[in-house]
């Protein structure tokens, strides 16, 4: 990025203003998409423990901490710097869900059940709506709550999915 500015200094004083905005542009893609795949890796990560969840139907401290710290990266990576707009509006994030559920399959295929299922034993015992409807209703939020607000609430939702309740009061 150094050398873009760099090139981007030249550009204009030199006057060639095309030469530096097409610059500009491309570190513009270049930071969009960084924060793209910043987003995707909490979603994964939310999500393995989301798949935890619905197979082996309970909640532990350890779940819930890597749920909520997940969706508040995700809140403050999305949200662009003009604090109005987002890099992934609400409505779009099911392309997402899809790649990412795949890499939490892998990934979780190590975690869930003491790591005793293969990728392709979890995928077919993955009821992949109820993940994508606890993910969706998890990233909702980012949307309807600030970040000061959102992790008293993110802590009731995680207490509705299975097994919420038992951890909710400590059982």
């Amino acid at each position: 990025m150094t050398q873009e500015l760099t090139d981007i200094r030249t550009c204009i004083l030199s006057g060639r203003y095309d030469d530096a905005l097409m610059l500009v542009d491309e570190l513009e893609g270049m930071s969009k998409k960084a924060i793209l795949q910043n987003i995707e890796s909490f979603l994964v990560r939310m999500l393995v423990h989301l798949i935890k969840n619905v197979v082996e139907e309970k909640m532990n401290n350890s779940w819930y901490a890597s749920i909520r710290d997940s969706i508040l990266k995700i809140q403050g990576l999305n949200l662009k710097e003009n604090k109005t707009s987002y890099y992934i509006k609400q409505d779009e994030w099911g392309d997402y869900l899809e790649m990412a559920f795949a890499d939490a399959i892998a990934i979780g295929s190590g975690e869930v059940l003491d790591g005793q299922l293969t990728p392709f034993q979890l995928e077919y015992m993955v009821d992949k709506t109820a993940v994508f409807r606890g993910a969706t209703q998890l990233l909702n939020l980012t949307y309807e709550h600030s970040a000061k607000t959102i992790r008293s609430v993110i802590m009731e939702e995680v207490s509705k999915l299975p097994g919420g309740e038992d951890w909710k009061l400590g059982k």
